[in-house]
């Protein structure tokens, strides 16, 4: 088999990720309910799951805040458009992943109906570029 090095290594990447998931939830459910029971010690049993879920609730907000700050800070910047098939296909699939998905799926059926295209457009993407495009 071709691809079966690849299929193991994502597959114990997907596992890694899985069981390192698994970990940090396990992880913030033990430090919640050990502030929980620090809480007890001091105020009523009522007021210390209130304070627990308000800190995380705010935990959670600061988190969402910082994502956010950075999301707006990182504009690319776009030297052109993508000059070759090729270009515009990866920059298909790095900016809208599900959109290029679908999108190998039915040409991928579309080749399979018409072996013809499949060599014009294998042409295409291996087709190089005589140097960019001025406007």
């Amino acid at each position: 088999m071709m691809g079966g090095g690849l299929a193991r290594k994502l597959a114990r990447k997907a596992v890694a990720a899985a069981v390192a998931a698994g970990a940090a939830l396990v992880a913030v459910v033990a430090f919640g309910a050990t502030i929980f029971y620090a809480l007890c010690l001091v105020v009523a049993p009522l007021a210390a799951a209130a304070l627990t879920m308000l800190l995380f609730a705010l935990a959670a907000l600061a988190v969402v805040v910082v994502f956010l700050r950075r999301e707006a800070g990182e504009e690319e910047v776009e030297d052109d458009e993508p000059v070759g098939l090729g270009e515009r296909a990866y920059t298909l699939f790095r900016q809208r992943p599900i959109l290029g998905t679908a999108a190998a799926l039915a040409g991928g059926w579309i080749f399979l109906r018409n072996p013809a295209l499949a060599t014009m457009v294998a042409a295409a993407f291996t087709e190089k570029s005589h140097g960019r495009r001025r406007r």
